[in-house]
């Protein structure tokens, strides 16, 4: 039997592939329904426009964390993943129908949010979400975007620290900004936060469990993913580069396969591909106990096998990169 942690990265892999397959799922149906948020999808300036609300929104978060604004917080994202999932669900269903599910999950949120409760809706807001930003941001925007966020991810992981700071803050909200990753089938979310709040309410156990761990009696290493029992992705690390493979599948002039219920072509494929590749190189990295910015890597292999799969379907590299209309 494979290591734990092993299967928990062979989970991630598994919710990343749901993400990409379901936003290319989601493409075909949001085209036809007009769901695109933009005029024009070529405009490059779109991308700028996004990387400016992402900042906003960053700020907004980590001001609401610092004056206990928290649940303020937690309920602006249970109703945004209510809203992405009807748009998922409206594909399937009618517009009315679609609400029901779509309410269904901002209840469970609310009400019970276990770790597979929060990864389901997770999910749901990771295809609905790069799936609209897909048919929204065309070649050159999808790639400026997934360049300049990577820049800004590393930045904000490895200079200011400040997203490691707003990671802190989300993670005891238990909502689907993260998606929990299970080390074994009787973790439990819930349990773990209750155990949390007791240690929060009992100074004594918790100076006496400091004063074990200087003394080293205590052999289990906080760091490292083999001595915990659940580790936490941001779902950005999902959709960011699922929005190319989204993107690649909408603009590119590449021929699609004939896939049942997928817009696929060769890009948006190995897009896919190099995303997980990048996945693997950070989940190598995570095993080991060290946080780092997924972006670079997911971004930068997302980009790379777009580039790769769109001369090997025979686009030309100023097609790929969204510039004929400009050269």
């Amino acid at each position: 039997m494979f290591p734990r942690e092993y299967r928990g990265v062979a989970f991630v892999v598994g919710l990343f592939l749901v993400v990409q397959i379901g936003a290319l799922a989601l493409v075909p149906e949001f085209v036809e329904s007009g769901y695109q948020a933009v005029e024009n999808p070529n405009d490059p300036t779109n991308s700028l426009v996004y990387i400016l609300a992402i900042l906003a929104m960053t700020g907004l978060m980590l001001a609401a964390f610092r004056y206990d604004f928290d649940h303020a917080i937690r309920l602006l994202i249970v109703g945004v993943s209510a809203w992405l999932s009807w748009y998922v669900f409206s594909a399937v269903l009618s517009p009315i129908a679609a609400a029901v599910p779509a309410l269904a999950v901002a209840v469970a949120l609310l009400v019970y949010p276990e770790w597979y409760v929060i990864d389901t809706a997770g999910v749901l807001m990771g295809a609905g979400a790069a799936g609209l930003f897909g048919i929204s941001f065309g070649l050159l925007p999808a790639l400026v975007l997934l360049s300049l966020l990577a820049v800004y991810d590393a930045i904000s992981v490895y200079g200011t620290e400040h997203m490691l700071s707003l990671a802190e803050g989300v993670m005891d909200l238990n909502i689907p900004v993260v998606l929990v990753i299970p080390l074994s089938l009787s973790y439990s979310l819930l349990d773990a936060d209750e155990s949390d709040e007791a240690d929060d309410a009992d100074p004594t156990e918790t100076a006496a469990d400091d004063e074990r761990d200087i003394d080293g009696d205590d052999e289990r290493d906080p760091t490292s993913i083999e001595d915990r029992d659940a580790f936490f992705i941001g779902l950005g690390d999902a959709v960011i580069p699922t929005v190319l493979v989204a993107s690649a599948a909408t603009f590119s002039p590449a021929s699609s396969f004939a896939v049942p219920f997928v817009g696929l072509n060769l890009p948006a494929l190995f897009a896919m591909i190099g995303q997980i590749a990048g996945l693997l190189v950070l989940m190598s990295w995570v095993i080991k106990g060290r946080p780092h910015a997924g972006l670079p890597l997911l971004n930068g292999g997302a980009i790379g096998g777009y580039l790769i799969g769109s001369i090997a379907a025979g686009v030309s590299l100023v097609e790929a990169l969204g510039l004929s209309g400009l050269v």
